[in-house]
């Protein structure tokens, strides 16, 4: 299908979803908010402006002030704000494939907004940060982002439609020229700064439209798990280079992780890369339909433990390892979480509709994702073997310390970390891997 079908499909599912919550929850309408610029304290500056992500879902209409009225049974309704201003560009035009769906209206100011919004219906939600706006044009304080409807939507966005799908798929596409840019890079002996500009310059992205900052960690900074410093020439060339990134289209982000290393890095822990890309892929097949996401996340568990024991990490079996939790210094994560609209995607503790949650288990508090796997949900698969001294320290004088080798975890400390990541849809045939086949 081409791009107005799958989004016209999109805005009708959107529709059918919000009908729903909508009469579960009393309202008989709902005001989507596009969002505020922030500006930094004490400064004259705004930060790189992101929408509301409930607004995002129903559109990729950038720029703030915007609104969208949902009635049940009527043409969404969006409301345009495009100000005179001759200090900066206006916000660009609704692209022609999103235009279909809605009634548009387009003022200059937030107050047209409201005006052209008008007080038409008795009850209506209200989902945005403006809520003085909302307050100030009669919505009383128990509609600003009530709790039980956005709880629906949430649950909602658990489930993708096809369009959501392909901008993810075509965002893959377009990381992984990055990516390869990157590698590249890193194999010439560039720097982490290099190879993060390698990788924008080749998706041809800016950074502010990325859906979150690059992590280019080189050595020992591989096994910081959200680096996103960028060091040039005093850190380079590097043995190992991890990199995690992602592009934006139409709204929606991928997030894609690889590990590379350089032909001097060390053969061990070259070893354990190759090992945990087939754990990953074997898990990015393995999370069907009516499995628990901690399930697969335990199996990861069990299987790094097999992964240290081969490769001489561990000095006791594999089950006994995994029995005793000696994996979790090495997988402090989680195995993966919802990807959509949002790179952690909402809605991955909760229990039902209403919102009420599934909190991890105490032994895996990071884990992000609890719901047990349905058809449609996209979610990342991305195991991880990291040597960090701070987690691995409590282990060295434990009880359990003599099951660990502690010659070669020091000679592959400064290695750092490796991490894997893809980016999975599941269907009702096969999990669909968005990520691997644009490698």
């Amino acid at each position: 299908m081409d791009a107005t079908t799958l989004y016209n499909d999109h805005v009708s599912e959107r529709q059918r979803r919000a009908e729903k919550a909508l009469g579960e929850t009393g309202y008989d309408r709902l005001v989507l908010h596009s969002g505020r610029p922030f500006t930094y304290f004490s400064d004259d500056q705004d930060a790189a402006f992101r929408r509301t992500p409930h607004f995002a879902h129903w559109t990729p209409v950038d720029g703030p002030g915007h609104l969208l009225a949902i009635v049940p049974g009527k043409r969404p309704r969006l409301i345009r704000v495009s100000p005179k201003d001759f200090w900066y560009a206006p916000p660009a035009p609704v692209p022609a494939f999103a235009a279909e769906p809605f009634e548009i209206v387009d003022v200059s100011t937030s107050d047209e907004a409201w005006k052209a919004l008008g007080n038409g219906s008795p009850r209506t939600a209200f989902i945005g940060e403006a809520v003085d706006e909302a307050t100030a044009h009669g919505v009383p304080a128990a509609d600003l982002n009530p709790k039980p409807l956005v709880a629906r939507l949430d649950w909602d966005r658990s489930y993708k439609t096809a369009y959501e799908v392909e901008s993810l798929a075509e965002a893959a596409v377009i990381s992984v020229r990055g990516f390869k840019a990157a590698e590249a890079c890193f194999a010439s002996g560039g720097s982490e700064r290099d190879a993060h500009l390698a990788y924008i310059t080749a998706c041809q992205a800016l950074e502010a439209e990325l859906p979150y900052v690059t992590i280019v960690g080189f050595d020992d900074r591989s096994a910081t798990l959200h680096y996103q410093d960028k060091r040039s020439r005093e850190a380079a060339p590097g043995k190992v280079m991890l990199v995690d990134a992602g592009v934006t289209v139409r709204g929606y982000g991928c997030d894609i992780t690889r590990t590379y290393t350089n032909p001097d890095a060390d053969p061990v822990f070259v070893e354990i890369i190759s090992r945990l890309d087939a754990l990953q892929q074997h898990l990015c097949v393995a999370g069907r339909p009516g499995r628990p996401y901690l399930d697969l996340h335990v199996e990861a568990h069990r299987k790094i433990a097999e992964i240290l024991a081969e490769t001489g990490i561990f000095s006791v079996p594999a089950a006994e390892a995994f029995e005793k939790g000696l994996t979790r210094p090495f997988l402090p994560h989680g195995l993966g979480h919802f990807l959509g609209i949002q790179v952690h995607d909402v809605a991955g503790r909760y229990r039902d509709r209403e919102g009420n949650l599934n909190p991890p288990p105490p032994e895996y508090p990071y884990l992000r994702t609890t719901r047990t796997i349905e058809e449609g949900m996209v979610y990342t698969i991305e195991p991880g073997i990291y040597f960090i001294p701070m987690l691995l320290a409590p282990f060295r004088s434990g009880p359990h310390a003599g099951a660990f080798n502690w010659t070669l975890i020091d000679r592959l400390t400064p290695c750092g970390g490796i991490r894997i990541e893809d980016d999975i849809h599941v269907t009702a045939t096969e999990n669909r891997n968005l990520t691997r086949p644009a490698f």
